[in-house]
């Protein structure tokens, strides 16, 4: 009865870093551009086929993925000439590896593995100045496609027209103040912020 939701929230200053970084990060400093990137753990979440199909039908853009295999065999990744695995990285790297990124993109399955996620990847690609696509994940889709700052695609081919769309888009600045503004409200501390004045609220006892 006194049971509140928290959303995924974001290292605000940490990764808006990545903005201001001109020097090419060494562990993509040889894939072609245009590139599209994930970050996070390459598992049971991840619609692999969607990820070959669109990989596939787009020869000329690079699909770069940072992070640790896990929970699936490395050997089901799909693999072509402009489809990168990065491994894991520090965390004090992403910052760098996202400044050299046209896009971020989160190729998820939708699963029982992904029906309650609320993916922290989000706010960290918009505060690193990416546009974003993801698959139609519930609480993205809540939180940043319908407010319009996240393209929702929900096949291989719409993947491929949201992507083409982010890529040849201009940054607007009146979009990015607004947005910035609401990433504001979803770094940590104003998470803790608001998780605090709710703990020092008189809690009642329900009938």
């Amino acid at each position: 009865h006194h049971v509140h939701e928290m959303a995924s929230c974001v290292d605000l200053e940490h990764f808006r870093a990545a903005r201001n970084i001109l020097n090419e990060f060494s562990h993509q400093a040889g894939i072609p551009y245009p590139r599209i990137g994930y970050c996070g753990v390459l598992d049971e979440r991840l619609d692999l086929p969607l990820i070959a199909n669109v990989a596939r039908a787009h020869p000329n853009w690079h699909f770069v993925f940072a992070g640790p295999v896990a929970k699936i065999d490395p050997s089901s990744l799909p693999f072509g000439d402009n489809l990168h695995y990065l491994g894991a990285l520090r965390y004090d790297e992403l910052p760098h590896l996202m400044s050299g990124w046209d896009v971020g993109w989160m190729p998820f399955a939708l699963n029982a593995a992904t029906r309650f996620i609320s993916p922290t990847k989000t706010p960290e690609y918009l505060a690193a100045g990416l546009p974003v696509v993801s698959s139609a994940v519930e609480d993205v889709v809540r939180a940043w496609g319908e407010p319009g700052f996240v393209r929702i695609a929900h096949s291989p081919h719409d993947f491929g027209t949201c992507i083409a769309l982010s890529l040849q888009e201009e940054p607007s600045m009146v979009a990015q103040t607004k947005l910035d503004r609401v990433l504001a409200m979803q770094s940590w501390d104003a998470l803790w912020y608001r998780m605090d004045t709710l703990m020092q609220q008189p809690r009642t006892n329900a009938a």
